[in-house]
């Protein structure tokens, strides 16, 4: 459903997006349909350290089981990575080359790419044999072949041994667990790198949930990192000790994970000690891994009006920065000479009771205009105050009304800084909460006065830019104290997010952080696991990294008073 114009008008006005044209340019679908999603199987980017299939990477051909298959024996049947095992067989045929194969999957998440958003569908797991060795077998028919437990996803592996493509004999090893947790002390904000070996392929052993001090941190996943996740927090408080549990859950800890169908992913413990003393905690923001995108479709790139004549090109640097930035926009080709408007494509609206009520639209925001010369023209743009994530500037002819040339922009998270009556800088997003109705204060989320320093008990703010609109984006998780809290959202207000929370706790610093979300509330669909948790593992395995979203966990540190 497309919003009212006169809407559009009251957002763009409140998020400063500058001049929005009168119309819609082009005729682009708006909205989301929750009923028909087009669900698509990301394929995983090249991400480094990432272990490759195990033993040979070789696929297996297609083999039958015959109907009655002898048991191959392995000493141990179960282990962990890296640590030796056998596998032999007896009662096969007499010198006869045999191929052992070792079952395992890959998995991938599902989205539904939209023109004007990114719908989050969940996961994919696709399950097949790799070829573990080839051995010959001895003139009584029997063979032992020594190997090393591969990284892999963790659970029961089939191990066929197979002759002329029919399986002969069978066995299973059963891929445990691994915790490590590194360094084991440090004062209050100190890095804590959690790894987790051996998360499975199936929905119920392919996350992990991470508990400190029996509160809910967060959630891991390895679908793109064959089972291993390597995940950060932060070192909280008070001063003494206190235990990192890692186990398996569908976001959330399975508790009696032991009495299921799966009960090799339980999971395990760590104590980490805080200790005294002081690190440099200033707001951060830690962005995920640079990868190249595996899906070439970006949120807002359309073909709606544009030239099919033209054989413009058109370069942005940088492509990529905070609101309010500069790029220069750079074309050649342009088949006429003079003024071109410049527009950036975006959208307003809201998820909130979508698809029943207001959903959202593309809008059109003036850049200004440049002028061409012999075909080409360069100029400088201002990023507007709006949404996060991708967005479009396009170079339009005002004489045939058609887009030339068009090339996406990124839009990246930022925090907000707070200044005081003398233009000084006193805090970057941490601020006190104000109750004022006035217009300003609304404007601005009731946000108050820049400060790090609280009594407990006392609301405070957190100011952000830039936040997304799509199920990948739109929103943020906030772990206080790596206690999960809430989260806050950008997308109505147009990227600008200023989340309200109290400060608690002793006297002392504490540590707020915000990490990337799986929103699955409005649009709803089906089978959508791990939604609405902070994604921990977001730097490697998160389905955005796929699509060219850099959506990061932001760091920030307070001290309550007496």
């Amino acid at each position: 459903m497309r919003i009212s114009l006169s809407r559009v008008g009251r957002l763009a006005g409140r998020s400063g997006l500058g001049s929005v044209l009168a119309l819609t340019l082009f005729a682009l679908p708006s909205g989301a349909d929750a009923s028909s999603p087009t669900p698509v199987t990301l394929t995983a980017p090249s991400i480094p350290g990432v272990a490759a299939l195990p033993f040979t990477g070789v696929k297996a051909a297609p083999f039958t089981v015959a109907s009655n298959v002898a048991n191959l024996s392995l000493s141990p049947y179960s282990g962990v990575e890296g640590k030796p095992f056998t596998v032999a067989g007896s009662g096969l045929p007499a010198n006869t080359n045999v191929e052992l194969t070792w079952s395992t999957a890959n998995v991938s998440w599902n989205v539904d790419p939209e023109p004007n958003s990114v719908n989050y569908l969940g996961r994919a797991q696709t399950n097949f044999n790799v070829v573990m060795a080839t051995v010959t077998t001895s003139a009584t028919g029997s063979f032992s072949v020594a190997e090393t437990v591969p990284v892999d996803f963790g659970g029961t592996h089939d191990i066929y041994a197979v002759v002329n493509g029919v399986a002969v004999a069978h066995g299973g090893f059963e891929l445990f667990r691994t915790l490590t947790v590194s360094p084991k002390s440090g004062p209050i904000g100190t890095p804590i790198t959690i790894t987790y070996t051996g998360i499975g392929a199936s929905l119920y052993t392919g996350g992990g949930s991470v508990l400190w001090d029996n509160h809910f941190t967060g959630e891991i996943m390895a679908n793109w990192t064959r089972g291993t996740a390597s995940v950060q927090i932060r070192a909280a408080g008070p001063v003494g000790k206190h235990v990192i549990q890692v186990g398996d859950g569908i976001g959330i800890l399975y508790m009696n994970i032991i009495q299921s169908p799966v009960p090799f992913a339980n999971g395990s413990s760590a104590i980490f000690t805080t200790t005294k003393g002081t690190l440099k905690l200033a707001p951060t923001i830690v962005w995920p891994d640079k990868l190249t995108p595996t899906l070439s479709q970006v949120t807002t790139l359309s073909n709606a009006g544009l030239d099919p004549n033209s054989s413009a090109t058109e370069t942005l640097s940088p492509s990529a920065g905070p609101v309010q930035s500069k790029t220069t926009v750079s074309v050649s080709g342009l088949s006429a000479t003079g003024p071109y408007n410049l527009v950036w494509s975006t959208v307003v609206g809201s998820r909130v009771n979508c698809p029943t009520s207001s959903c959202w639209a593309f809008q059109s925001v003036t850049l200004g205009s440049a002028s061409a010369s012999n075909g080409s023209l360069s100029s400088s743009v201002t990023i507007p105050d709006g949404l996060g994530g991708w967005h479009v500037i396009q170079v339009v002819n005002p004489t045939t009304g058609k887009i030339e040339a068009q090339t996406p922009f990124y839009v990246q998270e930022s925090i907000v800084p707070f200044y005081n009556k003398a233009g000084k800088l006193v805090s970057m997003g941490i601020a006190t909460s104000t109750n004022s109705t006035s217009a300003d204060a609304l404007a601005a989320g009731q946000s108050g006065v820049g400060t790090y320093t609280f009594k407990a008990g006392q609301e405070m703010t957190i100011s952000l830019k830039g936040v997304g609109w799509t199920q990948l984006d739109n929103t943020l998780a906030v772990d206080y104290d790596n206690s999960f809290i809430g989260y806050g959202c950008g997308f109505n207000s147009q990227g600008y997010t200023v989340i309200h929370l109290m400060a608690t706790g002793a006297p002392g610093v504490h540590i707020i952080d915000l990490y990337p979300q799986l929103y699955t509330n409005q649009p709803s669909f089906a089978n959508t696991p791990y939604g609405m948790l902070p994604v921990l593992s977001y730097q490697r395995d998160f389905p955005g990294l796929a699509l060219g979203y850099q959506v990061p966990s932001i760091k920030f540190a307070i001290t309550i008073v007496k």
